[in-house]
């Protein structure tokens, strides 16, 4: 499944990146159409395992289950684990990289399946639309603290 990337740079080191993304209880004050997002299972570093969310972003309502893998402060992987109505497939990750001036790149990337046929530039656009809120509102939520 082709992925979509899009990147941006925050003015914050990645542990406090990592935080930030690893705060699901905040997604619904920063993360566009997020209504809740709830931790399921926790693993043994502290940070969840499984998230369930609930998401109304119009065109896409829907409830699902995501499954996280951690690599310290460096990544974060996600893929579907309990799939919703709409959403058949999601997989994706958040890697940040300092660029040694108390900034940190992070890029996102996204691949999405839905139930619904979509033509795959729509299908692009949407995931980069996601991409493109949630890299916004992610460098809004760390520079504000």
């Amino acid at each position: 499944m082709a992925r979509t990337t899009s990147d941006i740079v925050i003015e914050a080191s990645a542990d406090e990146i990592m935080d930030v993304i690893a705060d699901f209880a905040s997604y619904p004050s920063w993360a566009t159409g997020m209504k809740t997002a709830d931790v399921v299972a926790t693993g043994d570093h502290g940070r969840a395992e499984q998230v369930h969310f609930v998401l109304d972003a119009t065109p896409i309502r829907d409830e699902y289950d995501l499954g996280y893998v951690w690599d310290g402060d460096r990544s974060v992987s996600w893929s579907l684990v309990e799939p919703g109505s709409m959403l058949k497939s999601m997989d994706g990750a958040y890697t940040l990289d300092p660029a040694g001036d108390g900034t940190t790149r992070v890029t996102y990337q996204l691949a999405v399946d839905v139930s619904i046929p979509l033509l795959g530039m729509l299908k692009r656009k949407a995931e980069k639309v996601i991409i493109d809120t949630a890299l916004k509102g992610l460098k809004k939520q760390v520079e504000a603290r």
